[in-house]
């Protein structure tokens, strides 16, 4: 949904797309929480909603400014300039990010209270260099401050975030034989995989978002908190993932599964190029001593480590 993010399509719908099986058939439908006759349309350029009181909202807050009508597949429409010209800068080549910065330009143009909004928006500001570490966001080189330049001249001419999780999840909750609950998780495993092989992961992004009190958690390499959407729409909940003491700070992780496990070079590194600070908590001063290696070299050791343990066993046998 353009309003609430909630999933348009139903799980298996999704499935099919991004496994690039059409055919595919998941079973218990009944846990897919989808319901297709509510969806709602904007007349003028047909964007699609989970319900007409989500287009009612959107065409309040936002939609005025950003509606196509009639130019929707026009190419030579401003707004559609900038999100080809945003695919052909950013990898991977979406186009959430961009739209949700159009987005916000919309918000305050058909806002009553422009003021409000400035100033809620201008809380997500941040410099492009870290200037006491010397730090400098990759985004900053030559070549992407001219990029940076045609997007803001684009922005001036065109304006004057899941289903599939839900189903698992239902179907994780459903009392089951043995056998039967067996055979279910291998085809969701399978389903997994082959999203996977098929999609990639960013091709199962469901949109983008800013939200105020979640920008204020700091990073940890080992975050006692989490964020997610459980509820398949736009409200994003802050889970504890131990104790936290009163006064305690809450502390979520910038980087993802993979990269949490990297050496705390790597993490350094990653964290210098995309948020410009140098991590130092917990983790990261208990490894201070590790060897500064790179993904590559982490790789590599993994690669020899799973091969000497494969010697092991065949010479064991």
């Amino acid at each position: 949904c353009d309003y609430c993010m909630r999933s348009l399509e139903t799980a298996e719908e999704n499935s099919r797309r991004l496994s690039g099986n059409p055919t595919l058939i998941l079973p218990h439908p009944e846990q897919c929480s989808v319901r297709k006759e509510l969806l709602d349309t904007c007349p003028a350029c047909m964007e699609l909603y989970c319900s007409a009181e989500c287009r009612q909202a959107a065409m309040k807050q936002y939609h005025q400014v950003l509606c196509l009508g009639p130019s929707k597949d026009d190419p030579q429409h401003p707004l559609n300039q900038l999100q080809e010209a945003w695919r052909n800068m950013h990898y991977p080549p979406e186009t959430a990010s961009i739209m949700l910065m159009a987005r916000m330009v919309a918000i305050v143009k058909q806002a009553k209270d422009k003021g409000r909004w400035v100033k809620l928006f201008s809380q997500f500001c941040s410099r492009t260099a870290n200037e006491e570490e010397e730090i400098v966001h990759k985004l900053i080189g030559d070549k992407f401050q001219g990029q940076l330049e045609t997007l803001r001249q684009l922005f001036t001419t065109a304006l004057y975030e899941d289903t599939l999780a839900r189903w698992v999840h239902g179907c994780d909750a459903l009392q089951l034989p043995v056998q039967m609950r067996e055979e279910l998780d291998a085809f969701i495993d399978q389903l997994y995989k082959d999203i996977e092989k098929e999609s990639g992961e960013f091709l199962n992004c469901e949109g983008s978002g800013l939200y105020v009190l979640q920008s204020c958690c700091n990073h940890s390499c080992d975050p006692n908190a989490e964020t997610s959407f459980p509820e398949n729409n736009f409200l994003l909940h802050l889970t504890a993932l131990q104790d936290i003491k009163a006064g305690e700070e809450v502390c979520i992780t910038y980087l993802d599964c993979c990269q949490r496990d990297r050496s705390r070079h790597t993490r350094h590194r990653i964290l210098r190029e995309n948020y410009l600070f140098t991590c130092s908590c917990p983790k990261c001063v208990a490894q201070a001593g590790d060897p500064d290696l790179t993904s590559d070299e982490e790789e590599e050791i993994e690669a020899d480590a799973e091969s000497a343990e494969l010697e092991d066993e065949m010479t064991d046998v």
